[in-house]
């Protein structure tokens, strides 16, 4: 039985029950279609609201090369028409029903979901297993969306300064992985996609045996089931799927360094990001100790970095530390430091690293590790008030290699994590050699 340590266990007496409780209100019931496909039903009968998703693991990184955001692409395509229904009428059907509905592309899965009324489940089965083989794209289709993919690019990235620092960051970081080109595409290679780009990979990766349906809500896993082996298990399954396989990146041993200048820049900043293992099935020890590490040295206005730069030296106005596991291969850590008035980045740079080294000196305050263990637990508790919190935890983790008993083990792992945990974990990612460090930088008329 999983006990909280002794403080956690005593700040849990003022939280409300449901934060006290563990993991005893989640019901989830897993099974595999005849056709290869996984479907997750979690079960919430709180309110009569369903939210299904279907994850396929296929995204940006999965792209041939040349080829880039044709994974974006083929999202918003899927919107177009289908052997059942007009453009459009999926979106408006949803909202005819008093639902939502949208789609996400990252870069190891692209997901679809609609948030209805639990009794309009059937409805949107038989709508997106129909599109899962049966969209009807014209040209007409891919020209008009191409123009609002690159629309999209540009207001998003183009026209963000911040964007593009980290577009080269990544594109930096990563020499020869996927993961080095941006989700969205290269621009000159978004305005080449054509019919038969998106035709290739929506015949390769969209297909019963390399989806995942998740259905969180008011639901009960037979009726879930009966349902989906009605829409979902009279399509076959693709025989050719191929093995799910990256190029590897070659192992960095060099620091590497971007500086960006933009005459829109109104406020400079430095990032520095370091390669850093991904969280993986039955051993996600060090993605928790990562996970905790980046709320102790960024989490917010009480972290390590806040109280050394932003309150102790007033030399930054904004701290902070980024990690997520949640991808197939090697992610990163990362940090990033606004400087205060009248700070340069190069100062602020130097006051990140003597505060890195301090912390490595120091080591992690217990009593903060157990007050962010709490506050981890209690945002995991409450996540399970929203059925698209839990259909996203479980249908990212399925799109990436983990397992319903990892989704599920997650906060046990977290919870045991510890002070030297911490620390190992600290000493094998704050390598310069494996890191990037980004400026961005106003530039000035005369340059």
């Amino acid at each position: 039985m999983f006990r909280l340590p002794v403080l956690a266990a005593v700040a849990a007496l003022c939280l409300p029950p449901a934060v006290a409780q563990a993991r005893d209100n989640e019901a989830v019931t897993a099974f595999t279609l005849e056709n290869g496909m996984q479907v997750v039903v979690v079960e919430d009968h709180r309110a009569p609201v369903v939210q299904q998703m279907v994850w396929y693991r296929a995204g940006s990184a999965d792209e041939p090369k040349g080829a880039s955001g044709v994974a974006h692409f083929l999202e918003h395509l899927l919107f177009k028409a289908t052997d059942k229904m007009e453009s459009g009428e999926f979106s408006s059907t949803v909202a005819a029903n008093g639902g939502q509905d949208n789609a996400f592309t990252s870069y190891d899965y692209t997901a679809y979901f609609q948030r209805v009324a639990a009794d309009r489940l059937e409805l949107m089965m038989q709508m997106e297993s129909d599109r899962m083989k049966n969209i009807r794209l014209t040209p007409e289709n891919i020209e008009t969306e191409r123009d609002v993919i690159l629309e999209e690019r540009n207001q998003r990235t183009e026209n963000s300064p911040g964007a593009l620092l980290n577009e080269q960051v990544s594109a930096t970081q990563y020499l020869n992985h996927r993961y080095g080109t941006p989700v969205i595409g290269w621009k000159h290679e978004m305005q080449e996609l054509q019919l038969k780009d998106t035709l290739a990979f929506y015949a390769l990766y969209y297909s019963p045996n390399n989806a995942i349906l998740v259905v969180s809500g008011d639901v009960l896993p037979d009726e879930v089931k009966t349902l989906a082996e009605k829409y979902y298990g009279a399509i076959p399954a693709n025989p050719d799927l191929p093995e799910r396989l990256r190029t590897k990146e070659p192992p960095q041993i060099a620091e590497r360094r971007v500086t960006y200048r933009d005459a829109r820049v109104a406020q400079p900043y430095i990032s520095r990001s370091y390669m850093a293992p991904e969280r993986d099935s039955s051993a996600q020890d060090k993605a928790a100790a990562l996970t905790i590490l980046a709320e102790i040295l960024g989490g917010g206005t009480t972290s390590f970095l806040a109280e050394k730069l932003q309150f102790d030296t007033q030399v930054a106005t904004y701290t902070g530390a980024f990690y997520s596991g949640a991808t197939l291969d090697d992610t990163t850590f990362g940090f990033a430091v606004v400087p205060a008035a009248g700070v340069t980045l190069e100062e602020a740079e130097a006051a990140l690293d003597g505060a890195l080294a301090e912390f490595m000196e120091a080591g992690v305050d217990p009593e903060q590790l157990e007050r962010i263990k709490l506050q981890i637990r209690a945002d995991q508790i409450y996540a399970r008030d929203n059925a698209d919190s839990v259909a996203n935890r479980y249908g990212q983790a399925l799109a990436i290699g983990l397992t319903v008993e990892d989704v599920q083990a997650w906060p046990d792992v977290l919870e045991a994590v510890t002070g030297e945990d911490i620390m190992q974990a600290a000493r094998d990612v704050f390598d310069l050699r494996t890191s990037v460090t980004g400026m961005l930088k106003k530039k000035e008329a005369a340059e």
